[in-house]
């Protein structure tokens, strides 16, 4: 029978529902694996961080403990996210060398939402693509510029790296696991049988504009007020600027050091969260929510709207709308 070795990293503040579903799914895929007859076995560890010592990390054969059930180095190696507390972002002195270790000796390294900033910390993720929760996607950027951070997509498989975006994203890690050390067919049996959704999807259709006002200039904090109540009027870099008492071109230099969009781009972020709230919540037609957030011209809308979120208008609304 082949066996697939997985390692789930436990640390401080790590999501327990993950680890824990993450087990009972890959135990869940090892029995319709030999329901379906096929030779195939996800066996399951549960590392404690605080268990890894300096001894452990001398082995020249880098075999799991000798209490361990696997007999040699596992295939994968899953950090889970974090919900309570800042580890994390900690420096590990000793969960780094070890991952690095294991992925020397052949093994595949996940993250899921935080557990990108431990993965991040070995440098194997420099000039790699990466994904975490895109509200941790900017500090992540900023402690690690050398990984090419990309929070519009769910989950990244880069081969001998592996990352998912949001707290529940260990669904859409397990379930390409599954597919990867068995097949495409047995992951979407997988998703039947749990009931969710296997079809590919991107975690900007969930993000939320939130632009920062905590950046201290309070000349473009102003603007951004200003945006804030008539994102759907027509606003040029000019009148903004002439506003603020600057030239253009010093308003447009602070404004993106301030915020990290230029104007153009703020704007239309923030007329498509407004957008997103009103397909949501209300029943007005597209081409209604379209004026109302500022665009006169439907099409440009749906053009815009895409780019941002990836989904037309009509399908978020079908995807997300509460109104029924």
């Amino acid at each position: 029978m082949k066996s697939i070795n997985i390692v789930i990293l436990q640390y401080p503040g790590a999501m327990k529902s993950a680890i824990e579903g993450l087990r009972e799914l890959f135990d869940l895929a090892s029995r319709l694996s030999q329901e379906q007859q096929v030779e195939l076995s996800f066996n399951i560890k549960v590392l404690e961080s605080s268990g890894l010592s300096a001894s452990e990390l001398s082995r020249t054969d880098l075999e799991c403990r000798a209490d361990s059930q696997f007999d040699r180095i596992p295939q994968v190696i899953i950090i889970p996210p974090c919900i309570t507390g800042s580890f994390y972002t900690d420096e590990q002195h000793l969960i780094t060398p070890w991952l690095k270790a294991m992925h020397a000796s052949g093994s595949i390294l996940c993250s899921v939402c935080a557990g990108a900033f431990i993965l991040a910390q070995t440098g194997l993720l420099n000039q790699r693509p990466a994904t975490t929760h895109w509200i941790l996607a900017e500090r992540l950027a900023n402690s690690f510029p050398e990984v090419l951070v990309d929070d519009n997509k769910i989950l990244i498989n880069d081969g001998d790296l592996i990352t998912a975006g949001g707290l529940m994203a260990w669904l859409d890690m397990g379930l390409e696991l599954v597919a990867q050390f068995g097949s495409p067919a047995l992951m979407r049996l997988l998703g039947k049988r749990l009931v969710v959704d296997t079809a590919p999807r991107q975690q900007r259709y969930y993000r939320c504009f939130i632009p920062p006002f905590d950046h201290g200039d309070k000349v473009i904090l102003k603007s951004q007020h200003y945006l804030q109540s008539y994102s759907f009027t027509s606003v040029t870099v000019k009148q903004l600027a002439t506003d603020s008492y600057l030239t253009e071109r010093t308003f447009l230099r602070r404004f993106v050091q301030a915020t990290g969009y230029k104007p153009k781009e703020y704007m239309q972020n923030l007329r498509i969260s407004k957008a997103c709230e009103a397909l949501e919540g209300s029943s007005n037609s597209i081409e209604v929510i379209s004026l109302n957030v500022g665009y006169e011209d439907v099409s440009a809308f749906r053009k815009v709207f895409i780019k941002i979120v990836g989904l037309t208008p009509r399908e978020f609304r079908g995807r997300f709308s509460t109104v029924k």
